[in-house]
């Protein structure tokens, strides 16, 4: 299946803008949303962010990994015409991560979280302050499916679908190519 090259560069563009992203869990039927600062990874697409162990949503995902989340951006403040919003949809598993994954997620995921080197200096926990009975941990969410807001055929009906993204190897490799982070492997 050949797809269209739009839909890699805005799920890039996406990934690459926005700033936070809003992960839902569930426990007992009880869903819950949570607003995450994260850095993301290609190949295949996955998100780290970090949380406290004691947050509703880190018991949430020790009792079920299941996630599903959103992300979006706007070009402007509010009020903004309907063609400078864009978003995504997604669903997928997500783990803490262990002493290994730690290593090789801590140094890029704080970099893209914290940029610039003061606020990175001030914020940034060091490893072991995310391992063991230390209060916070990074997690990883593999995404398994990926939607856009199908923007074209909202112009023309002002029905609200989405457009799935199929993460395929071949899109995989597309998707990468616009990855600001490149180091870790999954």
């Amino acid at each position: 299946m050949t797809v269209d090259e739009s839909l890699i560069e805005r799920t890039a563009h996406l990934l690459n803008r926005a700033r936070y992203l809003n992960l839902a869990t569930a426990l007992d039927g009880a869903p819950w949303v949570a607003t995450l600062e994260y850095a993301w990874f290609a190949g295949p697409l996955r998100f780290v962010f970090g949380s406290s162990t004691g947050a509703r949503h880190s018991g949430d995902l020790r009792a079920d990994p299941r996630v599903s989340g959103s992300l979006f951006v706007t070009e402007g403040a509010a009020g903004v015409a309907i063609a400078s919003v864009d978003g995504a949809q997604f669903t997928g598993r997500c783990t803490e991560l262990g002493p290994k994954e730690l290593e090789a997620y801590h140094a890029p995921f704080y970099e893209t979280v914290f940029p610039d080197d003061g606020q990175r200096a001030r914020w940034q926990l060091p490893p072991e302050e995310l391992l063991g009975a230390a209060p916070h941990r990074l997690y990883r969410v593999d995404v398994e499916r990926w939607w856009l807001i199908d923007t074209r055929h909202w112009e023309e009906d002002r029905i609200d679908r989405r457009i799935e993204l199929p993460l395929d190897t071949g899109t995989q490799a597309r998707l990468s190519a616009h990855a600001r982070v490149h180091a870790v492997s999954p």
